[in-house]
């Protein structure tokens, strides 16, 4: 039986690599969470879950609850782009959002930022605090980025 988190890392990385997913594979490596099993989750931080500046020390291979976002791109020139964006409440649980796109950073920060305010506006929710993470890569040959937050 799964058990409530209780921490969150925010983390991000960006890479280049031989075939989509190799640069998908790097990404992870320098965003500090490629040894892994990342288990897709929906967007709900736990009431009373802590954000961490620290990486998790958790075992390779490990199956780790995470909200990701991701994007590929094998067109040379082209920069991309991901972020995540975490709402925090005072009284509540929380809202985290991932967006991907083609251009710089904030264009994926601006997203996530907006994502946050409506999750928490339909929810009836005060917004206490917005954390974001974000990188940009300006592809070379095949490229990824990676923006995600682990949640143990």
């Amino acid at each position: 039986m799964w058990r409530v988190p209780e921490r969150l890392w925010v983390t991000s990385g960006a890479a280049e690599g031989g075939t989509p997913l190799n640069a998908f594979d790097n990404a992870l490596l320098a965003a500090e969470i490629g040894n892994y099993n990342l288990i897709k989750v929906s967007s709900i931080i736990p009431q009373g879950a802590r954000l961490q500046e620290v990486q998790p020390d958790l075992l390779a291979g490990a199956l780790v609850p995470a909200v990701v976002a991701q994007l590929g791109s094998d067109r040379p020139g082209t920069e991309i782009s991901s972020a995540v964006g975490l709402g925090f409440s005072r009284a509540s649980h929380g809202m985290i959002m991932e967006h991907s796109c083609q251009g710089p950073a904030q264009a994926a920060e601006s997203a996530v930022r907006e994502m946050v305010e409506q999750a928490f506006a339909r929810r009836g929710l005060d917004l206490h605090n917005i954390v974001i993470r974000s990188c940009s890569h300006r592809v070379a040959n095949v490229g990824c980025t990676v923006a995600a937050v682990i949640l143990w």
